[in-house]
């Protein structure tokens, strides 16, 4: 504190001021003063793979080096482009480049395969943002839904920061645009495709060609490091113009002659120049020799490796795990995938999950081939069908730990397999991460495969395990909220229950797919959806079944605005459900009836309602919705003018819903108590819970909600200036739970809740 003069008798406080200031007339005991607790600190992502040997790629660093400099010193972010031939090395030389800029972006580094030419479609820009924003360090429950809203946090995180991101194997200029980062940043992509719209943005394009012949021998001589090059120079060039100076076969070419040291290069020569039919056979994009030096490098392999790398070459998937290679081979798959490791025909991804590995798009195209010619077609549906028990097994694992005892459809595929015939996957919790929350991080890993899987069941013959998978990836759609993909597992689960005639699984695809269609906003077709399972329910005679779809309509026609519908099937649905047996449910339905009582301000139904439902629920030990119902019962009460009651519950409501991670919810009592601290003239604690509320909605998706915009609204108008008159006076004790309250602990900070509760998943209503 500088500029502070002091005396016995003098308060004033002047001149510049760091830190606390505490100003009193008298102070007696013990003084104790502390501020908020500093946020963790989030290490800075540094994904980019490693760096490989590059030659002659001098002028096509220069001009990358030389745009950056450029957009540095006019103050945008960098943007580069690289396109080229598949196999060509883009992303070799985009790696080289952002690697030599590390020391200058102490940010980090981003990665993303964009995945162009995977078979299953190139990747979600939604999902591959939400990855960049937990990689900032932002809670998975505090991921946005839409993607608009993770673009625009992404680029708040991305602002100030010096990093670098790397785009790799880009389908098109639209699918980079939203992951673009902000401020001073390098981005780099790589496609196959040349891509001028983004010159549109700012980005340098240059194209990649095939190396020089002299360049295509001097990696050649790296590769083999071994004099051979120099002793037969006119064979080593022979060889790299078979391979089209392509540093993709130029390698596997080297590594299959370093893997025999005694033989020349004329004889690897001779070989490539008589496979050239299957060469002219693949025609990608020119690629003539590349398939070659593939089936070449195929030959060597061990009996064992070879026949994995034909199974492989069937999986749905980009990527997969050893436990994946172990069910399709019937054993330890270890040595067979070391072997194909270093006969350059898998890429080890490894992450903290364990061994993980992906084919290059031309090498899995190979794989794909191979097993077309060496495996019978029964054996190939065979061995998509183990695909299909395999992650069906686990995925009903993961379900079982994430909800244990959630009522499944039958899960019949496959069983008639040999026991022990899946590998396990690992689930075993790391870094202090509970067991549900790594079965949870499997099912988002394994994603594509899944969703790779559910697409194939139909044309392998299999539709059983379309819904089967899709109802036993239920948990991770909410959680995660993977909306999207939830939306088209639950399609296709139900086009192949249509198909088989399996009405169990029609009911079940059209119910939790509806509820997915209410998380996303789709209203109206969730009521559709809704309405068709209600028919089904009474064709098949299941009046339990049909009574629990009242409630899902109220709750669609509650969305829609139709208020009057709402409250008429949540109504039956509250008279029918207990008469037939599931109290709990009707509970239910008698709190949503109260919720839409509460919104049309009939402040008195809506306490009978909720405590109604409050007793029942507690009864059947569901403690989450019984404090929803005290929530309600509270806002109502604010509502009645019982002030002390509303203070009460809502007080005990925020406990337990803080404690269940339940943003949404909290955020709905943080409203009541705000509405309670006005009523009180309390507007310095109102506008408190008003903001906290806000960030709670914006943290699970629901800044848009009819509750925020309320919020917003009522915080607007408390931040107008105060009268003059009103401006000294003191605000009187706030309740209890209250900021300022005497005796109440601090507010919880905003936007902190670990995990989506039940109700943000959908689930709490079902």
């Amino acid at each position: 504190m500088r500029g502070h003069e002091h005396s016995e008798n003098d308060n004033n406080l002047s001149g510049t001021v760091h830190g606390f200031v505490v100003q009193a007339g008298s102070v007696h005991g013990g003084i104790h003063v502390a501020g908020p607790a500093a946020r963790e600190e989030v290490p800075p992502p540094w994904q980019l793979p490693p760096s490989v040997r590059i030659t002659d790629r001098t002028e096509e660093l220069r001009a990358l080096e030389t745009h950056r400099c450029r957009a540095t010193e006019d103050g945008h972010p960098t943007l580069a482009a690289v396109s080229g031939l598949g196999g060509v090395g883009k992303t070799a030389v985009a790696l080289a480049w952002l690697h030599h800029l590390r020391p200058h972006f102490p940010g980090g580094q981003l990665y993303a395969d964009l995945g162009a030419q995977a078979p299953d479609g190139p990747a979600d820009p939604g999902e591959v943002v939400g990855r960049f924003l937990r990689a900032l360090g932002v809670p998975t429950g505090q991921v946005p839904a839409a993607l608009g809203e993770r673009v625009a946090l992404y680029r708040s995180l991305t602002a100030g920061r010096q990093l670098v991101v790397l785009l790799d194997d880009a389908a098109t200029a639209a699918q980079v645009r939203p992951l673009l980062p902000a401020g001073r940043c390098v981005t780099a992509v790589t496609s196959r495709r040349r891509m001028p719209g983004l010159s549109l943005d700012g980005g340098h394009v240059i194209h990649l060609e095939p190396l020089s012949t002299e360049a295509a021998v001097e990696l050649l001589d790296a590769t083999l490091a071994d004099g051979r090059v120099a002793a037969q120079p006119e064979e080593a060039r022979a060889l790299v113009l078979l391979c089209a100076g392509l540093p993709l076969a130029v390698r596997i070419a080297g590594a299959r002659l370093a893997a025999r040291p005694r033989q020349n290069i004329t004889a690897m020569v001779r070989a490539l120049s008589e496979e050239h039919e299957r060469l002219e056979a693949l025609a990608i994009e020119g690629d003539h020799d590349v398939r070659a030096a593939l089936d070449l490098s195929y030959q060597g392999l061990p009996p064992l490796a070879a026949r994995l790398y034909r199974l492989l070459g069937l999986h749905p998937g980009r990527e997969f795990g050893a436990p994946v290679a172990r069910t399709l081979l019937g054993r330890d798959p270890v040595e067979a995938l070391d072997a194909l490791h270093d006969a350059n025909l898998l890429v080890d991804v490894a992450d903290e999950s364990g061994e993980r590995y992906r084919f290059h798009d031309l090498v899995r195209l190979h794989a794909a081939a191979r097993a077309a010619q060496d495996e019978s077609g029964d054996e190939r549906t065979a061995v998509l069908h183990r695909v299909g028990r395999h992650y069906l097994a686990n995925t009903g694992r993961a379900e079982e730990i994430i909800e244990p005892g959630r009522a499944a459809l039958e899960r019949d595929f496959g069983r008639d397999g040999a026991p022990g015939a899946v590998a396990e996957e690992d689930f075993g919790p790391v870094d202090g991460r509970t067991e549900a929350e790594a079965a949870l991080d499997w099912l988002e890993r394994e994603l594509p495969n899944l969703m790779a899987v559910v697409r194939l069941a139909r044309p392998m013959g299999a539709p059983e395990l379309a819904w089967q998978l899709t109802d036993a990836m239920w948990p991770l759609f909410p959680r995660r909220k993977l909306y999207r993909e939830g939306a088209e597992a639950h399609q296709e689960g139900l086009l192949a229950a249509e198909e088989a005639g399996n009405g169990e699984a029609v009911r079940r695809m059209l119910t939790s797919g509806a509820l997915g269609k209410l998380s996303t906003g789709d209203h109206a077709e969730a009521l559709a959806m809704f309405e068709r399972a209600a028919a089904a329910f009474l064709e098949h005679g299941d009046a339990l079944g049909h009574a629990r779809t009242l409630n899902y309509r109220g709750l669609a026609h509650q969305r829609l605005g139709h208020l009057d519908r709402a409250a008429g099937f949540f109504a039956r649905a509250a008279d029918e459900l207990p008469v037939l047996g599931d109290l709990r449910a009707g509970a239910l339905a008698r709190f949503n009836l109260a919720d839409v009582a509460l919104s049309e301000r009939r402040y008195e139904d809506a306490v009978v309602d909720a405590e109604a439902a409050r007793l029942t629920l507690e009864a059947a030990g569901d403690t989450y919705n019984a404090a929803r119902a005290a929530g309600l019962t509270g806002r109502a009460c604010v509502g009645l003018g019982r002030l002390d009651r509303a203070d009460a519950e809502l007080s005990a409501a925020l406990t337990a819903l803080r404690a269940a991670a339940a943003g949404f919810e909290a955020a709905r009592v943080l409203g009541g108590l705000a509405q309670l601290s006005e009523r009180r003239g309390q507007p310095r604690q109102a506008r408190l819970y008003y903001r906290e509320a806000l960030s709670l909605y914006s943290s699970v998706g629901r800044s848009r909600s009819a509750e925020a915009v309320e919020a917003e609204a009522r915080l607007g108008a408390l931040d107008r200036p105060e009268p003059l008159a009103s401006r000294g006076s003191q605000e009187p004790p706030g309740p209890r739970g209250l900021p300022g309250a005497e005796g109440s602990p601090p507010p919880e900070p905003p936007g902190s809740p670990p995990a989506p509760s039940r109700e943000d998943r959908g689930e709490a209503d079902a």
